[in-house]
């Protein structure tokens, strides 16, 4: 049997290419029934997204004084973008956000891969147990906030009552009144909220580690935490870059448990960049300068979201070129 080459068959192949290759307009209309279904979402989407993030987008390039309505903004240019990157609040207002975001995502997820690997093995009360450890995610950001808000409260907390009593201290200590203590106390609110999630995480990349590897290293003599290096963290690579993305992002955007238990106070050493927004925007009307804040924002998030999106694919990318 012998195959056709030449020109009759490079002709051919020249005639069946434009038809592999159909305009972009045609897919739409062979399957138009398919986008028509998923109409009404993209409309919702571009309602609810698209519509306030390109109108944030324009709103940064005007000033609204207080005086003025939205309607009657002036064009500015790039002054809102050069008014915040020239102020030196906004640099200790980043640095704040910085120590917030690291922390609270690093000794969450530390705290979270404990926690799943205390829980990994099987002992009697360990569903019990996972069932109390997954209370500080389900429970309400709000209510969290006004639990530990009391609980740090300088008179009437019960920290700083039980502080005394242990002879820890003299007095009460005023853990968030204090400019110096601020912060690092709703770091501490914010990892007991997260860390069920990171542990919840984990236990799942947990499920996936080769029990087989792990005998065999056993057998082989190694130690507990050469088995934890060599095998299970490993294995664990993928869903911990997951995790601490998504802790990342979350924190960047957190804004409950500090503008509840502080407002950004007390004078500024608990203000992060999304209370400084609402600051901006709600406090003062400085409607422009808030959106320019936002702006630069969503250019952190939309940077985040790409390594995410990476890291969920890297996956199948192997696969595929497997």
């Amino acid at each position: 049997m012998t195959s056709a080459t030449g020109p009759a068959a490079m002709s051919s192949a020249s005639t069946r290419a434009p038809s592999r290759r159909a305009s972009l307009g045609q897919r739409i209309w062979t399957q138009r029934a398919d986008y028509l279904y998923v109409l009404p979402a993209l409309v919702v989407m571009l309602i609810v997204i698209a519509y306030p993030v390109y109108y944030t987008i324009e709103l940064s390039f005007f000033k609204t004084p207080t005086s003025l309505q939205l309607k009657d903004k002036i064009f500015v240019g790039l002054e809102n973008y050069t008014t915040i990157l020239t102020s030196g609040s906004f640099w200790q207002v980043t640095w704040q956000t910085l120590i917030w975001t690291f922390f609270s995502t690093l000794f969450a997820f530390l705290l979270g891969l404990g926690a799943a690997l205390a829980l990994h093995g099987e002992f009697v009360g360990r569903g019990v147990l996972r069932a109390l450890l997954l209370i500080p995610w389900v429970v309400s950001a709000v209510a969290a906030s006004y639990v530990w808000k009391w609980l740090y409260h300088s008179d009437f907390g019960a920290i700083g009552a039980l502080l005394v009593q242990l002879g820890l201290t003299d007095q009460p200590i005023n853990f968030i009144d204090n400019r110096s203590t601020a912060l690092a106390s709703l770091i501490v609110v914010n990892v007991w909220k997260e860390f069920s999630f990171a542990m919840i995480m984990l236990m799942a990349g947990l499920q996936t580690v080769p029990e087989q590897l792990l005998r065999a290293a056993r057998v082989d003599g190694a130690s507990p935490w050469q088995r934890f290096w060599h095998v299970t963290f490993p294995h664990l690579a993928g869903v911990s870059t997951v995790t601490v993305l998504l802790l990342t992002v979350q924190n960047f955007n957190s804004f409950i448990i500090p503008w509840i238990m502080t407002g950004g106070g007390p004078a500024g050493a608990s203000d992060i960049w999304i209370t400084q927004i609402y600051q901006l925007a709600f406090g003062r009307q400085r409607w422009g300068v808030a959106a320019a804040y936002s702006v630069l924002l969503f250019l952190i998030m939309m940077v985040l979201g790409y390594f995410y999106v990476r890291a969920l694919t890297r996956g199948d990318d192997a696969r595929a070129g497997a």
